[in-house]
């Protein structure tokens, strides 16, 4: 029972060799593309559940936020496999890694900011300083909602990586302590793995 708890979160090498790219390119090969005119029952389910996916979660935006359909849905594809992925046995979840999870966030945060401030400047602004400050406040207010602006990507990655990392932890404890009590009895692992 003497092993290290963070081990399942060591990059896997084989060879000297990083495999975080084969690992990250994986999902890929579950979504295949059929270039047929009638495709297979695979692939016409991931279609249907692609759009009605799509169209729950785009439905409530008008045509200029529809715009993020595509991304929003290769990314939650690409998180949600990348996650099933690590509930394999001895494999490697990539979004354990606060820099993947750093690589992902900003990007998004900057593209909202960015079309934020581009599309509607003047409510972007007004998020800098609440309504009704007194007049003393605003230049300290202004620079601890900047502050704020800047470390919201980390606070998602950092909150994100504590979430993975902290369910796999769980599992793995659980796993450990079922296989304890497999010894003192069978009925005491059940109960303790359920």
């Amino acid at each position: 029972m003497n092993e290290n708890l963070f081990a399942s979160f060591i990059t896997p090498v084989i060879l000297g060799l990083p495999l975080v790219t084969l690992i990250v390119l994986f999902p890929s090969l579950l979504f295949p593309t059929s270039n047929r005119l009638v495709s297979n029952r695979f692939v016409t389910l991931q279609q249907w559940m692609l759009q009605l996916v799509s169209k729950q979660m785009m439905s409530i935006h008008n045509s200029k936020g529809q715009t993020w359909a595509l991304m929003l849905m290769s990314l939650i594809l690409f998180i949600g496999s990348t996650n099933l992925l690590g509930l394999l046995p001895h494999s490697f979840t990539p979004t354990t890694q606060l820099s993947m999870n750093l690589g992902m966030a900003i990007p998004l945060w900057a593209g909202a900011v960015i079309t934020g401030f581009r599309n509607k400047t003047k409510a972007s602004l007004a998020h800098f300083l609440p309504q009704g400050t007194p007049t003393p406040l605003i230049p300290m207010l202004v620079i601890i909602e900047t502050i704020s602006l800047f470390i919201q990507p980390v606070a998602l990655a950092v909150r994100w990586t504590a979430n993975i990392t902290a369910g796999h932890l769980l599992i793995h404890r659980i796993g450990g302590a079922t296989l304890a009590l497999m010894g003192i009895g069978t009925t005491t692992a059940l109960i303790t793995f359920t």
